[in-house]
């Protein structure tokens, strides 16, 4: 299976899916995590979370809600184009004051932003299976991110949509501990279940 081909297939079923939801429809999903990934959040955590493309499932509500119960909030941030991802404080989750545009064209935290390192992150995904498999953009951010951070658990969020059967996974490809969607929580998974 070809993992290029197979990513185009599938932004565009979530570009075609987002594009069949009305606003309001849109504005009601992924306001706050479901009780049983609410249950692997520990008191304190840091989360981190992601400033979501037009067709990526929104984040921007868990960040509220998250904030709201006193976690405190972290994106990604790229120094440049070739830097690795790191995460950065985001005080500011229901605007973007705290915000600037990064190399790759993506709201990032500032540069006086603090470094942090979450202890549950939220994924955006391409694809995924009911296992807890999941299929990137292809630059490999997440998947360097995450085996330099191995105690951080990673929880996908998708759209429906975007489940697949099966996927071509390789060696440094970490499944999800769980994954939300609008309908449906996958997991929470052990290592060995995915």
């Amino acid at each position: 299976m070809d993992k290029r081909a197979l990513r185009e297939r599938l932004r565009k079923v979530r570009r075609e899916h987002v594009a069949s939801l009305d606003d309001t429809t849109r504005a009601l999903l992924f306001r706050r995590p479901p009780s049983p990934v609410m249950a692997m959040v520990p008191d304190g955590a840091v989360i981190g979370l992601y400033h979501a493309l037009p067709t990526e499932a929104s984040a921007a509500g868990y960040a509220r809600f998250l904030s709201e119960k006193g976690h405190v909030i972290a994106l990604p941030r790229f120094a440049d184009r070739d830097a690795p991802m790191e995460f950065a404080a985001w005080s500011d989750p229901w605007g973007d004051a705290d915000l600037a545009v990064g190399p790759f064209g993506m709201l990032q935290p500032d540069a006086e932003a603090d470094l942090l390192t979450p202890d549950i992150v939220f994924v955006p995904l391409v694809g995924f299976t009911a296992s807890g498999a999941r299929l990137g953009q292809g630059a490999g951010h997440y998947d360097r991110w995450l085996a330099r951070n191995p105690a951080a658990v990673p929880i996908g969020m998708a759209w429906d949509a975007q489940r697949v059967d099966l996927l071509p996974l390789e060696p440094h490809d970490r499944p999800m501990a769980a994954i939300v969607t609008p309908t449906r929580l996958y997991g929470p998974f052990s290592e060995r279940e995915a």
